[in-house]
């Protein structure tokens, strides 16, 4: 280890990402202190300016389509701490490298409130607000406090408010502009005080089931978790990187006309963005409605199809997976034929949550 980081080259990235296909890195490099990251680029290891460096967190929001172009970086570092936000709100602030779903027990751990619908969300810390990730109705940009980034052209470390990570859905500045941050840590608003979010399909039907009528915040993760876990596969088990596609976002008008044809068609209004937000052309409001990827797929005979070793979870249609020995080309074959045959039933685009590295979506 130098200088806070260590550093190896032609690295097999097999199991780093969650799909487990197999990919190469000409050079490796993890950082266990953000502030070793002026000092690595100072010794011109890597080029901060290097249009292909890539931050790879836990590896499960991507797709492999071919080796890594160039070098990639690692953040690692663990670091948690608690301060005091005022009334009855804590501040937590955590290192880009640690593990999501740990990270959200540890917080209920603590009594705090605002993470527990996000719990089982594979992927570390620093990859949570690029994504902007979410799940039974609550997003994380409605947490985050604060975003500490790298900026790789001026090698200083800014702290960035909510109103400028231009979040968006399953988007944000940094996901739009990958070569200009790196995201080093995150700081959560959370709250001692329970204010479950509950009116997400299916989750007051999982309380019932677990003879639960007033939830604490654990029980609702206890919940999601239970519900995560029927529906999704454990990539430890079976290579995927969880939802594949985002549910579109379509005018109105198109989705009363699909709505009137498929009556069986989930159908939902858009959650408004902060006035200041940038939206990266996502229009929402009274305009548009959300329809669910999952229903278009499972309507065009997808669900559980399979292509050699590459095919789509027979539990759940938004999930492509790696049956052992597919490659990232052929699951991203797939995942083109499958948006080419929703556009041609419904006339509705569908497009992939994960990044895709070596080819072009």
């Amino acid at each position: 280890m130098t200088d806070g980081y260590r550093l190896a080259r032609d690295v097999d990235l097999t199991t780093r990402n969650t799909f487990g296909v197999p990919a190469r890195a000409p050079v490796l490099v993890e950082v266990d202190d953000a502030a070793a990251l002026p000092r690595l680029f100072a010794d011109g290891i890597v080029d901060a300016a290097d249009p292909a460096l890539l931050v790879l967190g836990g590896g499960s929001n991507l797709l492999f389509a071919g080796d890594a172009p160039g070098p990639v970086l690692a953040l690692t570092a663990q670091n948690v701490e608690t301060g005091d936000g005022g009334d009855d709100i804590v501040l937590v602030r955590a290192s880009a490298g640690v593990p999501w779903h740990g990270f959200v027990m540890h917080t209920l751990s603590l009594g705090l409130c605002g993470l527990e619908n996000l719990a089982l969300i594979p992927g570390t810390v620093g990859a949570a607000p690029i994504q902007n990730i979410g799940a039974y109705g609550v997003e994380v940009r409605e947490r985050v406090h604060a975003v500490e980034v790298f900026e790789r052209a001026t090698g200083k470390v800014r702290r960035l408010a909510p109103e400028e990570c231009g979040f968006a859905y399953r988007d944000s500045a940094f996901k739009c502009d990958p070569r200009r941050w790196i995201v080093t840590a995150v700081e959560f608003a959370l709250s001692r005080r329970p204010a479950p979010m509950l009116d997400y399909a299916g989750l007051r039907d999982e309380l019932a089931a677990m003879d639960v009528a007033t939830p604490t915040a654990a029980q609702v993760a206890g919940a999601v978790i239970r519900i995560r876990r029927r529906k999704l596969p454990d990539p430890a088990v079976l290579g995927n990187a969880g939802s594949f596609f985002k549910n579109p976002i379509v005018p109105a008008s198109q989705a009363e006309t699909l709505g009137a044809a498929n009556p069986r068609l989930p159908v939902f209004p858009v959650a408004a963005l902060p006035a200041d937000a940038a939206t990266h052309g996502e229009a929402d409001g009274d305009a548009t409605r959300k329809l669910s990827a999952a229903w278009l797929i499972d309507a065009c005979g997808w669900k559980g199809h399979r292509d050699g070793d590459a095919g789509v979870s027979p539990d759940h249609a938004l999930v492509l997976v790696n049956h052992g020995a597919a490659t990232g080309s052929q699951l991203l074959a797939l995942a083109r034929r499958i948006t080419a045959s929703v556009h041609e039933r419904f006339g509705v685009t569908l497009e992939p949550e994960p990044r895709i590295i070596g080819a072009d979506w």
